[in-house]
């Protein structure tokens, strides 16, 4: 497995996120608390997104399964 996926799907930072979002990271990180998007942990304890999921918000979909 290569860095930045979890079974062929790319994460994206919190700062990725919030430029694609156009927000500021500390705004992803805080709706990632409020369960606004989902977020995996890293082992070192950072959060990652599923660009996936991210993409689908920006289509206006939910982006949950």
């Amino acid at each position: 497995m290569s860095p930045g996926r979890i079974e062929n799907e790319r994460l994206l930072t919190p700062a990725e996120v919030a430029a694609l979002l156009l927000v500021d990271p500390r705004t992803v990180t805080r709706w990632a608390n409020k369960g606004r998007i989902s977020s995996i942990r890293t082992p070192g304890g950072h959060r990652r997104f599923r660009e996936a999921e991210i993409r689908a918000l920006l289509r206006g979909g939910t982006g949950h399964g």
